[in-house]
């Protein structure tokens, strides 16, 4: 069923390797490499969407472009995916990232190695394998990191594993939609879900990208109400923040549940409970 749920690696805008009035991915903060758009862009180029379709997820798993893939007026079509370590190379070394004696890219002193965490999860392990040996093939150097699922999702401020503190470089995981309106969805890059008290990180913009144009749009949306025109609106959110690589879309992920071919009127959603309409079934 139809939903929009997404896969997808987000990039650290902040440094997590630095700690600033004791925080780290602290705002006051960039990231050492991840802010050149160069290294952002081939990264983009680095993740083999469709072989993680069609070796991991099979129909369960959709390659995207998007971030926002559902309901279907939302979806942009002007976005492309793309795999190709060729051009990843040639982007780096156009923007100054030489291969050293190692085989490991570098510029003004600064290696491209990063961190790429996610939970343990057979097919989130398959995806890490997949990056990290195209990664390989640019010149960029990928750890990975696996963090039990209880421990990566969990809510305690005081575990530095979890997928909130975001405290790596790059990170994965399915970031649901409850509901088929993108409002609440996209709020999660918006600045004013960043700056809370004494300028510390908060909310639910777990990259910690800011962007007036993104606020702006979204202010926008929330008081448009022509649908067409707040549609709009949306799409051009979700082709900002692709444009910029705020975050790489790798698979849409429709729910998926088994129904018995005796049940009638079984209908399924992908944006509530398998059971919402379950008054209405009966055997055949």
């Amino acid at each position: 069923m139809a939903g929009g749920n997404i896969e997808h690696i987000q990039l650290n805008n902040t440094d997590p390797w630095k700690d600033v009035d004791g925080e780290r991915s602290s705002l006051k903060t960039t990231h050492p490499f991840l802010g050149d758009p160069a290294v952002r862009q081939a990264l983009n180029l680095l993740v083999d969407r469709g072989s993680v379709q069609e070796q991991i997820y099979g129909r369960t798993g959709i390659a995207t472009a998007n971030f926002l893939n559902a309901p279907s007026k939302f979806q942009s079509k002007n976005t492309r995916w793309e795999f190709n370590v060729d051009k990843a190379n040639q982007i780096l070394d156009a923007g100054g990232w030489k291969r050293g004696a190692d085989g490991i890219r570098a510029k003004d002193g600064k290696q491209l190695k990063l961190v790429y965490q996610t939970s343990i999860n057979a097919p989130r392990q398959k995806n890490q394998q997949i990056v990290k040996q195209a990664c390989a093939k640019a010149g960029i150097e990928v750890e990975l990191k696996s963090v039990v699922a209880s421990v990566y999702f969990s809510s305690d401020p005081a575990n530095p594993d979890t997928y909130t503190h975001f405290y790596t470089d790059i990170q994965m995981y399915t970031t649901t939609m409850t509901q088929p309106d993108p409002g609440l969805f996209m709020n999660q890059f918006t600045s004013r879900e960043v700056a809370g008290k004494a300028n510390k990180w908060q909310g639910r913009n777990i990259t910690r990208w800011r962007s007036a144009e993104y606020d702006k749009l979204y202010q926008a949306a929330e008081t448009e109400l022509d649908p067409v025109k707040r549609a709009a609106l949306f799409i051009a959110m979700n082709d900002l923040v692709i444009k910029h690589v705020v975050v790489i879309p790798v698979v849409f992920r429709p729910r998926v549940a088994a129904i018995s071919n005796r049940l009638k009127d079984a209908a399924q959603s992908g944006w509530d409970s398998d059971f919402w309409n379950l008054r209405n079934w009966s055997k055949a």
